[in-house]
């Protein structure tokens, strides 16, 4: 039992102080690694740097932090770093194949900072789901929907999938499709179209209005009404020149015709 409790004391009069010092270091790294964040983020703010790049930076610079602060605290502790250089390689390595997934996110998430198909703020349709950009992240994507949810989105579907961005452009077209009863004037139905398009000032002059008759249906005479207007008032008009058609034509004589079914019974 002597030789034993020696051999104890001994060891711990060895690798104690060791293993103390790397405590305080792991505990004093981790709050210097939060204050180089808070640091970065500070200089990215300066710099301007784009939304979508800045977190994405943040969490690189911390994720390295860390590695050095665990191989530092290691090699105090006394471990061979040679050694444990290789079993992290093995380490490394089957943790990639098991990951595979994660790391083919991770690459998507840099092919989408370098690329830019989108940018924080822009609205996008991506793997079925709507949304506003709030951030882009190291290994997802997360979208604010129009009813304020966020949905997570991988990077590695998103950079490899097909993607609408409606905010690239500055103006968007707005169609609709109007019918009216046959037997009605069509001439003054393009009229009271008309005349509703010219009214809503949020529709462009530049390219003109188009108003034709695309179809004619089995109840209806239909007509194709596209307008461009900003991006931002695309809703908007859309949802007001419905609701004005509606009103109008009924005011001016004009049928919305809509599905009837005769039934005659037979005695």
């Amino acid at each position: 039992m002597q030789d034993i409790l020696k051999k104890v004391l001994e060891t711990v009069a060895l690798y104690g102080p060791k293993f103390l010092g790397g405590i305080a270091v792991l505990i004093i790294g981790g709050f210097v690694i939060k204050a180089i964040n808070r640091s970065v983020v500070k200089i990215l703010d300066k710099r301007k740097i784009d939304p979508s790049l800045a977190p994405f930076l943040k969490g690189i610079v911390s994720i390295l932090l860390k590695v050095l602060l665990f191989i530092s605290v290691m090699a105090m502790v006394g471990i061979e770093m040679i050694s444990f250089t290789a079993l992290i390689g093995a380490a490394g390595l089957a943790v990639g194949l098991a990951l595979s997934g994660t790391l083919q996110n991770f690459a998507g998430g840099a092919m989408i900072l370098i690329f830019k198909p989108f940018r924080v703020g822009d609205f996008i349709d991506a793997q079925g789901y709507m949304g506003t950009v709030s951030e882009i992240q190291i290994f997802n994507t997360h979208l604010k929907t129009v009813d304020n949810k966020t949905i997570i989105i991988p990077n590695g579907g998103l950079s490899t999938g097909s993607m609408t961005n409606f905010s690239v452009e500055p103006r968007r077209r707005v169609d609709w499709k109007f019918g009216i009863a046959y037997g009605d004037s069509a001439d003054k139905a393009k009229e009271v179209i008309k005349g509703l398009c010219d009214a809503d000032e949020r529709i462009l002059k530049d390219p003109e209005v188009f108003i034709a008759i695309s179809e004619l249906g089995d109840s209806s005479v239909n007509f194709v009404v596209r307008a461009w207007v900003n991006a931002a008032d695309y809703w908007g008009v859309f949802f007001a020149m419905n609701e004005n058609i509606y009103n109008t034509f009924a005011k001016e004589g004009l049928n919305i015709p809509f599905p009837q079914m005769d039934v005659h019974v037979h005695n």
